[in-house]
């Protein structure tokens, strides 16, 4: 059974409105061209734990769904079963890709009603779904691309997911990799959007932009974009927003809009508490992470100055280092997880850090390059 209590949050943005509120993320939905083979990946590779299935055995007659979690990520794994319909053109236009980014509210008919009547376009109105087990209200609005938002209102249900799916245990659960929760989710948009979205989330959703960056801050000898980051007033939901920036050559946002034929989720940033143990892990079970250059930590600690870890150890696994006025951040990004150079994850350790890793951009970014040039998409 999924956490279903109403939890009392502190307000730590104090320019966010927070009317909805947001409790955090309930679980994002991706579809995929194969579910079952999709669930074993993120069982085998990444130690997510089977929860709940939704298919023809539960009465669905159009669309398979594999429910994993591991801490408080929830991955929900959606497959078509017939031809046609709107799974199969978002397969045909994205690949696999992020549908929905779900939330967790008290009050899922009043945070629609209150994101619509400031300017949201609904995709469906409030829902209620039941069974023995109680009942769970959903409703949802469009945001960047064809992704949506999932308002998930379950304190009145106690069963393992929701209505619709049954409890899923096989035999084969190999063990976790110490991921606890998702830390942020970004979205890239295309030339000219971000400030379009960026006032989505602040107007209809009530949230504050928190960080910004330019092609400036984030640009090579090559490549360059643009990024800021809204975060509600609680901070347990931050959507940092890319869009391309001129450059000599074509971004790892142009190549992401060019191959998810649009804008989308380009990447999950997930927590641990032990970034070290967690990535030997996920390397161990075929992880593929971006190489950066060892003259990177030639001088990392001279820019970010005493850390608890041994360098030799995230050396060795290519894991990265920042420092803001909070404390220091570690952090390390997958290879796209997918055939289309779209999706991928980025692996985060905060210690008292608040910002996103401004001082990795050139290294991951010259990192990104390499990879991109090797797919002849640079």
């Amino acid at each position: 059974m999924l956490q279903n209590k109403i939890p009392t949050l502190d307000k730590i943005i104090p320019e966010a409105e927070d009317f909805l509120p947001l409790l955090g993320t309930d679980h994002v939905e991706i579809i995929v061209g194969n579910a079952k083979q999709s669930a074993f990946y993120y069982m085998t590779a990444w130690g997510f734990q089977p929860l709940a299935y939704k298919g023809l055995e539960t009465g669905s007659k159009d669309s398979v769904s594999y429910v994993l979690k591991q801490g408080k990520i929830i991955l929900v794994l959606t497959t078509p079963l017939k031809s046609g319909g709107d799974l199969n053109n978002h397969l045909n236009d994205h690949g696999d890709g992020v549908k929905c980014i779900s939330l967790w509210v008290e009050d899922a008919r009043k945070s629609h009603q209150e994101t619509t009547k400031r300017g949201a376009k609904s995709a469906f109105e409030p829902k209620t779904l039941s069974d023995e087990h109680g009942e769970v209200v959903l409703s949802a609005i469009h945001t960047y691309g064809e992704t949506l938002h999932v308002f998930v209102e379950r304190h009145h249900y106690e069963g393992v997911f929701m209505p619709g799916y049954r409890a899923w245990n096989p035999e084969y659960t190999p063990g976790e990799t110490g991921l606890l929760f998702i830390d942020h989710m970004v979205g890239n948009v295309d030339w000219g959007q971000m400030n379009q979205w960026v006032d989505f989330y602040n107007k209809i959703m009530g949230f504050a932009q928190i960080i910004s960056f330019d092609d400036k801050d984030i640009s090579t000898e090559y490549t360059a974009l643009m990024s800021k980051v809204m975060s509600n007033g609680n901070g347990r939901i931050k959507f940092p927003i890319n869009e391309p920036a001129k450059g000599r050559k074509k971004s790892q946002i142009e190549e992401y809009i060019d191959y998810y034929e649009g804008s989308g989720c380009q990447h999950i940033a997930v927590a641990t508490d032990d970034i070290i143990k967690t990535v030997t892990s996920l390397k161990a079970r075929g992880v593929d992470f971006l190489y950066v250059p060892e003259t990177y930590y030639d001088t990392v600690l001279e820019r970010v100055g005493k850390i608890d870890e041994d360098l030799e150890s995230l050396k060795k696994l290519g894991i990265l280092i920042d420092r803001d006025e909070e404390g220091y951040l570690l952090q390390i990004f997958t290879k796209p997880v997918l055939d289309r150079p779209t999706m991928f994850f980025e692996v985060i350790q905060r210690c008292g850090a608040t910002s996103f890793g401004k001082g990795n951009f050139q290294a991951l970014f010259e990192a990104i390059e390499k990879e991109q040039e090797s797919r002849g998409t640079l």
